[in-house]
């Protein structure tokens, strides 16, 4: 039956009707469709975690997908901190990849989005209560980055690392701890990227960047392609690879650094962040594994050996690395593992500086190694 209506009203109704209704598909995708994830520029992408095993390396296997779909691998067991080295056993192959998910997520926590919203004012508050530095001598300030969610063990050397710092270098309120993991949610930074770059911020107004010194601890899983796994899920981080710190670095006019990378193929981070004026010390080489992380440790094989027992021997950064070699090489043949061979690059100046600092310390006694508290 032919419609009653003008031609050109039923245009314009139809026209209008069609708006409507995409106006309401849109509104529909954007409400129930995928959120998507924004990271900064010239980092590489948040990434979920994934189970699986890698060949080739004789360890277990703690995967990420990366900007260039590497996959970083989960080490062998150290042992527990009561526990000789003779205890230690080498890895089976059997552990299963561990990820934090909303499932997961602490009931007495804030919720996810509290947390991440809440990290300006974390940082600033972590950041006030650093202590000023001691005028008329070299100073140390730490920044440790414990950055796996997932597993205890690196809160534990974060934290720890502070615990040197107050007790044994006395240096009471000289580090900024950020870190990952389901426990400290409330009560510290997180370590992401964006923390970093704004404690380093904050660290340059406590400091003398000219005459004070950087130690900065970076302990989590490692990938082939030397990126770092930063995560605590469901928070998206961005994740860091050599490029993304030694660009955090160089926005900083620190002198005199300390660097440290605790990871698997941690020794592709010399290249990028060695220079006049800084010590670089990773817990392997470029294309090994290191070892000691897990649900069953404690503390990691570097941790172990360079922080808990090399520089409770000795306040020299280097010495201590030294020993902790030749130790970590004796329990990788013991375990019989592939040696991880941890890397140095010591650069023009820094062994004098840190021989400076030594003259004025007030080093303390030991500080043995104690896991964090549940």
């Amino acid at each position: 039956m032919p419609s009653s209506l003008d031609p050109r009203r039923r245009t314009a109704i139809y026209t209008l009707a069609g708006f409507i209704a995409g106006a309401l598909l849109t509104a529909t995708i954007l409400h129930f469709g995928p959120r998507p994830v924004v990271t900064g520029l010239a980092r590489p992408a948040a990434a979920p975690v994934s189970a699986t095993t890698v060949p080739g390396t004789g360890t277990a296997g703690v995967a990420y997908a990366t900007t260039t779909g590497d996959k970083p691998t989960h080490a062998a067991a150290a042992p527990a901190a009561d526990a000789t080295v003779a205890d230690a056993e080498p890895d089976t192959g059997d552990d299963q990849a561990l990820q934090l998910d909303a499932s997961d997520w602490p009931e007495t926590a804030p919720s996810p989005e509290q947390v991440f919203t809440a990290q300006p004012t974390a940082v600033h508050d972590a950041l006030g209560r650093l202590a000023k530095r001691t005028p008329g001598k070299p100073n140390v300030y730490a920044v440790a980055f414990g950055a796996d969610g997932a597993e205890d063990v690196f809160r534990n050397e974060a934290e720890y690392l502070d615990t040197l710092v107050t007790s044994r270098f006395g240096s009471p309120n000289h580090t900024l701890v950020l870190e990952n993991n389901p426990a400290t949610l409330a009560s510290r930074p997180l370590a992401s990227w964006s923390n970093l770059e704004a404690g380093l911020d904050g660290l340059a107004k406590v400091m003398n960047p000219k005459e004070d010194i950087l130690l900065v601890y970076v302990a989590t899983h490692g990938g082939s392609d030397h990126s770092l796994l930063v995560d605590m899920d469901p928070i998206p981080l961005d994740q860091l690879d050599p490029d993304g710190l030694a660009q955090i670095l160089a926005k900083h006019a620190f002198r005199w650094k300390v660097v440290v990378v605790n990871a698997c193929y941690s020794g592709g981070y010399l290249p990028k962040l060695r220079g006049d004026g800084t010590l670089v010390m990773a817990s392997a080489r470029s294309d090994r594994t290191s070892f000691g992380c897990g649900t069953d440790s404690d503390i990691t094989y570097f941790g172990r050996a360079w922080l808990a027992e090399g520089l409770n021997a000795t306040p020299d950064f280097i010495e201590a690395f030294d020993k902790a070699k030749v130790e970590i090489a004796a329990w990788e043949k013991k375990d019989a593992v592939t040696p991880s061979e941890p890397q140095i690059d010591v650069g023009a100046g820094i062994a004098d500086k840190l021989k400076a600092w030594e003259k004025v310390a007030k080093i303390g006694p030991a500080v043995p190694f104690k896991p964090a508290p549940k």
